[in-house]
């Protein structure tokens, strides 16, 4: 360490002297911002900061400590739901140890950033150049988890700048950024603290008044600049200019064009009259838990039934407990009611499908389906790939009763996941991570086997054909969910490219099978906006994310019809964790500068808006915009990083259905939590 010339630092101030000087390049550069990661990343932030003339704001990351070592990172997570885990040792750690660890420092990470921001919203990285700044690197996973995060919100550069690190973790992080300026990398390097003469551990106040003291820096360097020409002026205040058109002038243009839903028969004629003999129409949904978008879906859907002979409607849900509900709208022996026929949705978050509004669409399809062929019914099917190991139960139910030799190979094959003890993600874990070895090969052998049955009924009429590709088609969902679970601890868009991909093979290959029965089949799709809007058109894409809307676009073309939902405000039935209670939840106003906002700027409750064929609308629609989604996990305390991405909604939808005020769906399970409710949120806007 004494060869290096720079070593040691004073104290963290002094490393972000030095660390400024080596960034030096970077002043008057417009639209930079310093992004310090708390603790002990805001000293160094803040004099890189004051030396560049740049704002200073904060990203909070938590390190995930192995449990009985917590100085030794396992991993890390940020805000936005991003989670970076490094290989370890088979047996190092259980998936049930890295789940309350996880789950603790998220807690954390939301404690830190309502403690660190206050009141004050955080500063748009958009279109930015973006230095992350911290006190040192060692293994590389919170900055890591930080970079994941902070590049899916769109920023021009991002340079990344320590004071100290190890060699091997410089290097490797160095092809993930557009610059990495690492100043002194020690050799041997043993911790961050060897670098420093005074290393205290930084504390919540000393960060607080960090930030304010660079804030006021900021404001009074605002205020100089006031004198000096537009031109000049402009870069510091980038962000007051990312939406070039007002909220009100954009909702004075949206009323020309908008068709207001007055609860009439013909609301949806526009809409009906958009999708023409489109064969898929794909309804979306901002939330998982409100009920104007369930029943407005649902009377849209009824319509195109009725109208426009639509067979199919396949809802992000799981195969077999899809299936089950199959059979009961066909009048198939089975269930008595509908509510005993979603009985099979039991996986968190089961109120997706076991409510109210769906229950009672059941009961309508079954009738609707009563006395008609079984060519002529509607049928239901789910088209998620969560359920590995209820598929795996459904393809050795079948085979039992098929080919008891053919049964036994499928145990062999399946015993391979015996160790998770059905658990998907203690699979996924362990396999992803060489803790056990992973069943990539038992389940494609598998696959091939039920697709060769599957195949040599396909010309065979009837119930025969049916149950043969019901049960190919979970081998095909077990297939894909060995390998979603094995790469969701390592890369999320790779297992959410997974997911989608599963999504549309399934709709495809139920679209052949329908199609044997002598029709072209029609098909609704139910999923959430984040899968029916094309992602190319939002964050999503600019990350390399793609998605249902998206694939069946670049498959159909104009036969594929998007349709996207909205709310501004209301209450939602959502959960605060995974696999907790689904409660009554408020629904915090949209966002200025968002498209919930602008919609509600309009003064109209409830509105349709066709956006295909329509160029003044489009391009009214053009800019981006934040947009709102809701999923099973609502976290108000941090509205902006957890539930807004932006969107060019031009390009994203075809159509949009926006409901000012909208209300909590209700749980056929219906517990305390929801119906008790809570009292609005009063966190503060911009978290």
């Amino acid at each position: 360490m004494s060869q290096d010339p720079v070593l040691p630092f004073h104290d963290r101030r002094h490393a972000g002297r030095v660390l400024a000087a080596k960034l030096a390049h970077f002043a008057g550069r417009p639209n930079l911002l310093v992004l310090a990661l708390p603790r002990g990343g805001v000293a160094v932030g803040a004099e890189v900061a004051s030396a560049l003339q740049a704002p200073l704001d904060i990203f909070v990351v938590r390190k995930l400590g192995l449990p009985g070592q917590p100085e030794y990172a396992m991993g890390a997570i940020a805000s936005g739901g991003v989670r970076v885990l490094t290989p370890l040792p088979p047996n190092t750690v259980t998936p049930e140890e890295l789940a309350d660890v996880v789950a603790r420092e998220s807690d954390e990470l939301v404690r830190r950033e309502l403690l660190f921001r206050g009141k004050r919203a955080s500063i748009s990285i958009e279109g930015r150049t973006v230095i992350v700044v911290d006190d040192g690197l060692a293994t590389g996973a919170t900055l890591r988890a930080a970079l994941l995060a902070i590049r899916q919100q769109r920023p021009l550069h991002v340079v990344v700048g320590v004071p100290v690190g190890a060699r091997d973790s410089c290097e490797a992080l160095r092809p993930e950024v557009d610059e990495l300026v690492c100043v002194a990398m020690p050799e041997p390097f043993h911790a961050v603290s060897q670098a420093y003469r005074h290393f205290p551990q930084a504390s919540d106040e000393e960060v607080t008044s960090l930030i304010e003291q660079a804030r006021q820096a900021r404001e009074q360097l605002i205020r100089t600049q006031a004198s000096k020409t537009a031109s000049e002026w402009q870069p510091l205040t980038a962000e007051a200019h990312a939406h070039p058109q007002p909220a009100r002038t954009l909702s004075e243009g949206l009323l020309r064009h908008l068709h207001p839903l007055v609860a009439g028969a013909d609301d949806y004629d526009p809409l009906m009259q958009l999708i023409g003999p489109a064969r898929f129409a794909l309804l979306g949904e901002a939330s998982h838990g409100t009920q104007e978008f369930y029943r407005e879906r649902i009377a849209i859907t009824k319509r195109l039934i009725l109208e426009k002979e639509f067979s199919a409607i396949a809802v992000e849900g799981d195969w077999p407990d899809a299936l089950r509900v199959n059979r009961y709208v066909r009048g198939l022996p089975g269930d008595a009611d509908a509510a005993g026929a979603l009985s099979g949705f039991k996986r968190f978050p089961s109120w997706m499908w076991r409510n109210t509004e769906v229950r009672d669409f059941v009961e309508w399809l079954r009738e609707h389906n009563a006395g008609r062929s079984p060519d002529g019914q509607v049928g239901f099917y789910g088209i998620d790939l969560y359920s590995l190991f209820t598929s795996v139960q459904a393809v050795l139910a079948y085979l039992a009763q098929q080919d008891p030799d053919a049964a036994q190979r499928a145990r062999y094959r399946y015993s391979c996941f015996d160790h998770a003890d059905e658990d998907s993600q203690a699979y996924g874990y362990a396999a992803s991570f060489g803790m056990t070895p992973s069943c990539e090969d038992a389940v494609v052998q598998q696959l091939r086997e039920m697709t060769q049955r599957a195949g040599a009924l396909a010309t065979v009429p009837g119930n025969e054909r049916d149950e043969a590709f019901y049960a190919q088609q979970n081998a095909l969902l077990v297939r894909n969910a060995e390998a979603y679970y094995r790469t969701m601890f390592r890369e999320r868009m790779s297992s959410w490219n997974l997911r989608d991909n599963h999504m549309v093979e399934t709709l495809q290959a139920l679209d052949l099978h329908l199609a044997a029965g002598g029709r072209r089949p029609k098909i609704a799709v139910w999923a959430h906006n984040s899968h029916l809007g094309d992602a190319s058109a939002t964050d999503m894409g600019k990350r390399g994310e793609w998605n249902v809307g998206q694939l069946m676009r670049q498959r159909h073309h104009a036969d594929a019809v998007l349709i996207g939902f909205s709310t501004y405000g209301g209450w939602v039935t959502a959960a605060s964790d995974w696999d907790q209670p689904p409660q009554r939840k408020s629904v915090r106003k949209g966002l200025p500068g968002s498209w919930e906002h602008a919609f509600h700027q309009t003064g109209e409750n409830r509105f349709l808006l066709p956006i295909r064929n329509n160029p003044a609308l489009q391009k009214l629609l053009e800019p981006l915009r934040l947009q709102r989604a809701i999923g099973v996990i609502y976290r108000p305390e941090t509205e902006r990083q957890s539930h807004y991405f932006h969107t060019c909604l031009a390009r994203q939808f075809d159509a949009m259905i926006h409901i000012d005020e909208t209300s909590a769906l209700p749980p056929l399970d219906s517990e305390a939590d929801w119906h008790g409710g809570e009292v609005p949120e009063t966190y503060p806007t911009g978290i």
